[in-house]
């Protein structure tokens, strides 16, 4: 998986993180590097470009929760208990989409995973680069 960070600027400052190749148990950790070091330079909204990402292991449903739970300055999940952490998102009383990290481009096969664990509701999906953007 190859990993492209850049900034937008807008009505708020949006750290775009683009991924690539295949996101999985192998690589997933290298997200969450990731997001801590793009929230310790002082993002608060993260847009994943998501265009180039051709498969997404549930591993990678993982990675997405704790990039949530980083932004939300939350106590991170241990990305090792696997379902377990994803079990959180429900059990925090969350209802709809969060705020802090959005999707941008999926494409058919990572939708598919997307919708099938229900993350579709979790994480709100743009096809629109500027509406995405807007959307903070």
């Amino acid at each position: 998986m190859e990993i492209t960070v850049s900034q937008a600027s807008g009505r708020v400052s949006v750290t775009i993180i683009a991924l690539s190749g295949a996101l999985d148990g192998s690589n997933y950790e290298e997200l969450i590097a990731t997001g801590r070091a793009a929230h310790a330079a002082g993002a608060k909204a993260i847009l994943l470009d998501i265009a180039g990402l051709t498969f997404m292991s549930s591993a990678g449903l993982v990675a997405l929760h704790n990039l949530y739970a980083i932004l939300k300055d939350e106590v991170e999940p241990d990305p090792e208990a696997g379902w377990a952490t994803l079990k959180t998102v429900g059990n925090a009383g969350q209802t709809g989409s969060q705020p802090f990290v959005k999707l941008l481009n999926p494409q058919p096969a990572v939708m598919r995973t997307l919708e099938i664990t229900g993350m579709h509701n979790f994480f709100e999906v743009h096809t629109d680069r500027e509406t995405a953007l807007q959307s903070f």
